[in-house]
């Protein structure tokens, strides 16, 4: 009888969990050396949440791709949220301060899901990332260049994998991801 009771008060597994690879697979990507080496993208925590963000938009961008999929779309966004909290609350945020920012960054996820659909090279797509990345500051002509090249690279990746391969991915296309 009490096993009985026990599974009926069991909380079931997250589902998104299931998106856990392809978040991990995000970061991974995200914090490539390169990006920050050649790409001359700042090494700090913004720099750091920014290419998170950009990586992220490009994955939501693809997965968008395919309305069947948007469950997936919303799971990886949440694992964004959840472990952008942890993170916080691990360099000692409080919890006044930590739905504060949480909201700033989601809002600043949306703001790159948008800035991020420019097109490959367009002067929009520079604006967006010296704007994101350099925040505001001149880029690095190379550092630019780079950065413009890995991400055309990773949306040819991408645009090449099926959305339902992608979504259960632990790994994201192309040599630097």
């Amino acid at each position: 009888m009490f096993s009985s009771l026990r599974k009926l008060f069991k909380p079931g597994a997250d589902p998104r969990e299931a998106r856990r690879p392809l978040w991990n697979a995000v970061v991974a990507a995200a914090r490539a050396p390169h990006w920050y080496r050649e790409g001359g993208v700042p090494d700090t925590l913004d720099g750091r949440f920014d290419m998170i963000s950009l990586v992220l938009a490009l994955v939501l961008h693809r997965i968008d791709d395919d309305p069947g999929q948007a469950l997936a779309g919303v799971q990886l966004t949440e694992l964004f949220v959840d472990d952008m909290d942890g993170q916080m609350r691990q360099i000692g945020f409080g919890d006044m301060v930590v739905g504060k920012q949480i909201g700033r960054m989601v809002g600043a996820l949306g703001g790159r899901l948008g800035a991020y659909r420019a097109p490959d090279g367009s002067e929009e797509l520079k604006a967006a990332l010296v704007r994101n990345l350099w925040r505001g500051k001149a880029a690095p002509d190379a550092g630019l260049a780079h950065v413009l090249a890995g991400i055309a690279e990773l949306r040819a990746g991408l645009a090449a994998m099926p959305v339902e391969t992608l979504i259960a991915a632990g790994h994201l296309p192309g040599p630097r991801a």
